[in-house]
């Protein structure tokens, strides 16, 4: 799967949390690597905000 089809299926499967490490692992080296924001409470409830970030920081990077 490319990077691109990984990145629209985490987007639309938010809940795997494995193809999003596996997403994430795909970045940039460390020294350039772009912290987000916890998608999730401890208890597992989205955090709609970061969820947002996320999704929009994404999408610009796709570009």
């Amino acid at each position: 799967m490319s990077t691109k089809e990984l990145r629209a299926y985490v987007l639309a499967n938010r809940e795997d949390i494995e193809a999003l490490e596996i997403l994430f692992s795909r970045r940039t080296p460390d020294s350039e690597a772009i912290i987000y924001p916890s998608m999730f409470t401890e208890d597992g409830k989205p955090i709609e905000e970061n969820n947002r970030i996320i999704a929009e920081a994404m999408s610009t990077t796709s570009r």
